[in-house]
């Protein structure tokens, strides 16, 4: 098992994501008492299947269709410590489909798909767990996208935990334009067993596209202002987002079970 942070160039930044490399099969529930072990955001499994790699991501709660963070960190891994040459790298979700990533340089790029999302009113209960009413809100696959005037906004939004685990969904995406970037967000998951998420990679397939669409650019640069931040740089390719970042490995060991 090796813990990386991603989204950041340094330790101690960005978001931190177990990678476990499994020789075979191991049963979900085994695969949850791990992550809830390492009670970080991720945990993620990889299964060597023919040509690809069989993903599965696990918050310290439940199982989850997509995480950002936790396939550039165990891509990462496999760069640096199984496959020095490659460009890229290709996985297996089950529950995402194909996946991959390239790097270039110390940058590595996350092909994702792109979320579906529409514009909706934000529930009162959403509302008052944040504290404070959005310009706009959206309704993606998993999660709620709230949009503010002012990188200010979301740097002072303190949610109520306890009400926001009742406003559904896998959680809240809060996000306004960057004063030294175009976009800023942050991440709140107490749906999921994580209060805040330091850097959310799979939220980036929503607020890609609608950052594009509302600044009229294809390429972005986006930070995520939690306490750990992350800066991330985005693509809008139509049907698929690509979401850059950069990667560092903490420790390596291994685990018995």
């Amino acid at each position: 098992m090796y813990q990386v942070d991603a989204f950041t160039h340094s330790v101690f930044g960005g978001n931190p994501a177990a990678v476990c490399l499994l020789d075979h099969e191991i049963p979900a529930e085994l695969m949850q008492q791990i992550a809830a072990e390492n009670n970080l955001a991720e945990t993620a499994f990889l299964l060597p299947q023919d040509s690809t790699i069989q993903i599965r991501w696990f918050t310290p709660t439940v199982e989850v269709d997509l995480c950002g963070h936790a396939t550039l960190a165990s891509a990462h891994v496999l760069f640096q410590e199984f496959r020095r040459n490659a460009e890229s790298i290709s996985f297996y979700s089950p529950r995402s489909g194909a996946l991959s990533v390239s790097r270039s340089g110390d940058w590595l790029t996350l092909d994702f798909p792109v979320d579906q999302f529409h514009q909706t009113d934000a529930p009162p209960l959403l509302e008052e767990a944040i504290g404070r009413k959005p310009l706009d809100a959206y309704r993606g696959k998993t999660d709620y996208l709230l949009i503010y005037p002012s990188e200010v906004d979301i740097a002072s939004i303190d949610p109520d935990m306890a009400l926001l685990k009742r406003a559904g969904g896998r959680g809240v995406i809060v996000s306004a334009p960057g004063d030294h970037c175009d976009f800023v967000s942050r991440f709140f998951a107490p749906q999921s067993g994580i209060d805040e998420d330091p850097v959310t990679g799979s939220a980036h397939t929503t607020l890609t596209p609608y950052w594009s669409n509302r600044l009229g650019k294809k390429q972005l640069t986006a930070q995520q202002i939690s306490k750990r931040g992350g800066d991330l740089r985005c693509e809008d390719k139509g049907d698929r987002i690509l979401i850059s970042g950069q990667a560092v490995t903490f420790f390596k060991g291994q685990i018995e079970v």
